[in-house]
């Protein structure tokens, strides 16, 4: 999949956030690095239209998130940061097939499939788990179930690891280096920016570096820490 920002810029709240943008994303692990209040989470949310650029085109595969935004979110799996922004059901299974009504029409497909992605996260003792019942990295990795039960073209993370203990962060890296989806992380988990293929580092609205893990994590380092 390829993800082209051409002169974006884009504002939050009244405040530029992002500025003159011009990036192509095809790799299938891409970090995103930054301080706090940088852009980065602007920046994925310009991915699939929850935000929408006031200068310039955003492209997923060549369709423009201003014009065709629903195309595009059908193709696009977004984890949040926070999972109570995506879990909404009193029990995991109902809360991933709700997400499915539209795709699969037979309750019991559904079933099968909430049953399926949470076992391919490790996580299928949670199928009839009450959800406010959970820890928050059990209900982050449900999240994530939820997405992966729709069978998404791209995954993009907005801080995946901030409430996971290290059992379920090492749990959580591996799943992504098994998951055959291209993937877009952002997050200040710099151990798990090393396992990307590129890294982009945000400050300040701008591209400040684009490259290697190792190269822009140092480079964040000595500019940024």
């Amino acid at each position: 999949m390829l993800i082209q920002f051409k002169n974006v810029s884009a504002k939050r709240d009244g405040h530029l956030v992002l500025k003159n943008l011009n990036l192509s994303l095809s790799e299938r692990r891409i970090g995103v690095i930054g301080p706090n209040g940088s852009g980065k989470s602007s920046l994925i949310r310009l991915i699939n239209g929850l935000l929408l650029p006031d200068a310039g085109q955003v492209l997923v595969d060549g369709l423009d998130t201003r014009h065709e935004v629903m195309a595009i979110r059908r193709q696009i799996g977004f984890v949040f940061q926070n999972p109570d922004n995506q879990i909404v059901f009193p029990v995991v299974h109902e809360d991933i097939e709700f997400g499915l009504k539209s795709r699969l029409p037979d309750p019991g497909q559904r079933r099968l499939r909430a049953r399926d992605s949470l076992e391919q996260l490790c996580i299928g003792h949670l199928f009839d788990r009450v959800t406010h019942s959970l820890s928050g990295g059990e209900r982050q990795l449900v999240a994530l179930a939820a997405v992966l039960a729709t069978s998404p073209a791209l995954l993009v993370f907005d801080e995946p690891t901030t409430q996971l203990d290290l059992r379920l962060r090492n749990q959580f890296e591996r799943i992504l280096s098994e998951l055959l989806q291209p993937a877009i992380v952002v997050s200040h988990d710099l151990a798990l920016m090393q396992t990307m293929d590129r890294v982009l580092v945000i400050q300040d609205g701008l591209l400040a570096f684009d490259g290697l893990p190792e190269l822009a994590v140092s480079w964040y380092r000595e500019h940024c820490a």
